[in-house]
């Protein structure tokens, strides 16, 4: 589960039970107790940066977290053009965390392999171009 709202602490409890809960370091004024109360309900956690967010704004996270999304489009609707300067992000988490699981949102077909050759181990694909 990937939640794009303010205040993803108050959805915590009522998505326990869902695998994963995947959330963005601005929709919280304290990610570490965020990140603390998501394993106590029992699931993973991602951790989601816009292509505004700097990777540096992850990282400090990173060795508490199982995922990182690194987000190629902007949030709010589908069908937007791939932000290809997103893959440096994504080479970057992939050097300093080499066991963290890596994803990218938003991408169609013709963009694939550019998140494969830049190391993520999933992709997450813009609905509009599947």
């Amino acid at each position: 589960m990937h939640v794009m709202v303010s205040g993803s602490e108050q959805w915590v409890k009522p998505m326990a039970g869902a695998n994963q809960y995947t959330f963005h370091p601005e929709a919280t004024t304290n990610a570490g107790n965020l990140i603390k109360e998501i394993r106590e309900s029992g699931m993973k956690v991602g951790l989601a940066i816009k292509p505004g967010t700097t990777v540096e704004e992850l990282a400090p996270w990173a060795g508490q977290i199982n995922m990182a999304l690194v987000m190629t489009v902007e949030p709010g609707f589908g069908g937007q053009k791939f932000v290809e300067d997103m893959m440096p992000k994504v080479s970057w988490l992939r050097s300093q965390f080499p066991s963290l699981d890596i994803v990218d949102g938003g991408v169609g077909p013709s963009a694939i392999h550019k998140c494969a050759e830049a190391d993520a181990d999933m992709i997450m694909p813009d609905c509009d171009h599947v």
